[in-house]
């Protein structure tokens, strides 16, 4: 599958454009949005003077005023006004779809002064192309000249502006950072209007882009625009074990997603009895170890008397029960016994049924196996063989020392 921007081989076959994920999807656009009015030719009465354009792919969207001479829709490639020169980008939503995207980003009409110039020809769309092959180049290149400088930052990406006449940095830092030293080397590297803008991690990654723990797209860098506060009481309310490795994404924070079950977490809990974190029992005093939302139940360890931790399963009407008891000062609670009564009402599992065997394998027959012969277990040596043997045949051996002696003996009556 590829879009109509990929490249095609000579059999036919799109080589795609190295957006993995993006195409066939929504034209390589990272940020999609589902102009449906547009799509079903749906006549709008209500016609909207603004639209929504977006840059790179999605990276980036801003509201642009359409007069009615341009004569663009949804999916037109336009050249719209900027600060300094022009920009490049196409037209994500129109209409009153984009009337509701402007309340949700909390815009209003009077901050929209920027207009569509045209309708982009072949020239500025070759001009654009041109400008994204220099910023993989330029990132490289500002990553090297920050480092020499010893700046304390991090340049994630690079965009330049549809004219080629200016050029935006994104980059993450702990702190703030003097990098007026650094721009000017940038202006005369590149010779270009330079403009620093410091991200967090998280738009990084959105920027960036890659494929989270789930298998799927990060949801920064597909559909998710707004970034809310993740704590670990979330993890907590959902029975997660803190773990910071596994809790945090590719931006180096909290995930996103663990605030996306939460809300049913925090209502399910509401329907479990509250200040139960321990229990008085006949058996001893009982403490609630977990909440398992799922299966309704909850789970308290008792001590016996050998000091050893027993767990019990609860449901929340007899929790209700005990503490009612509690309350009365009534301690003849036996938490095993309604331990038991709540196994009995679980449904037995079904024994699995043995079907004969169809699958036509052939058993073959044990073979016994036969035993070695005593001969082989002395590793070679004969029955009558004996460990004391060499010790017994150097009885009659004299001593190293007397050896020695001899032998000089010998050796001085050569010498003679």
């Amino acid at each position: 599958m590829g879009c109509a921007n990929c490249s095609v081989s000579k059999n036919g076959v799109p080589q795609g454009c190295g957006n993995k994920g993006h195409c066939s999807s929504g034209s390589c656009n990272k940020m999609n949005t589902y102009d449906w009015i547009v799509t079903d030719d749906i006549y709008d009465p209500n016609m909207y003077n603004i639209v929504e354009v977006s840059f790179k792919k999605g990276a980036r969207k801003n509201f642009f005023l359409n007069p009615l001479g341009s004569n663009a829709i949804t999916g037109d490639m336009v050249v719209v006004e900027s600060t300094s020169g022009y920009d490049v980008g196409r037209i994500s939503l129109s209409g009153e779809l984009v009337r509701l995207q402007m309340k949700k980003k909390r815009t209003t009409e009077d901050r929209v002064i920027h207009s569509i110039i045209r309708r982009a020809n072949t020239r500025d769309l070759e001009k654009l192309a041109e400008a994204r092959e220099l910023e993989h180049k330029a990132m490289v290149r500002a990553r090297v000249l920050s480092r020499t400088l010893g700046l304390d930052m991090k340049i994630g990406d690079v965009e330049y502006q549809g004219d080629k006449r200016k050029a935006t940095f994104y980059y993450t830092a702990d702190g703030r950072v003097d990098f007026r030293e650094l721009v000017r080397v940038f202006a005369k590297e590149y010779r270009v209007k330079i403009e620093m803008r410091q991200i967090g991690s998280r738009q990084e990654s959105g920027r960036i882009g890659g494929v989270g723990a789930c298998g799927r797209e990060l949801c920064c860098s597909t559909w998710l625009s707004d970034f809310q506060t993740v704590t670990t009481a979330a993890a907590r309310y959902q029975n997660i074990s803190i773990n910071q490795t596994k809790l945090s994404g590719q931006c180096g924070r909290l995930k996103c997603c663990l605030n996306y079950e939460l809300d049913m977490y925090v209502e399910a809990l509401d329907t479990f009895p509250k200040k139960v974190d321990s229990l008085r029992t006949k058996q001893g005093k009982a403490t609630l170890l977990k909440i398992d939302i799922f299966k309704g139940i909850m789970v308290y360890a008792v001590k016996n008397e050998m000091g050893r931790n027993k767990i019990i399963n609860l449901t929340k009407e007899q929790v209700v029960a005990i503490k009612a008891a509690n309350k009365d000062g009534i301690l003849d609670k036996d938490i095993q016994e309604m331990h038991e009564e709540r196994e009995s009402k679980i449904a037995p599992v079904e024994e699995e049924i043995e079907f004969a065997d169809v699958t036509g394998e052939i058993e073959l027959p044990f073979e016994k196996r036969k035993k070695k012969s005593r001969r082989y277990r002395g590793r070679g040596r004969s029955k009558n063989y004996k460990g004391k043997a060499k010790s017994d045949s150097n009885k009659d051996a004299k001593p190293k020392s007397q050896r020695s002696d001899s032998k000089n003996k010998n050796y001085k009556k050569k010498n003679k």
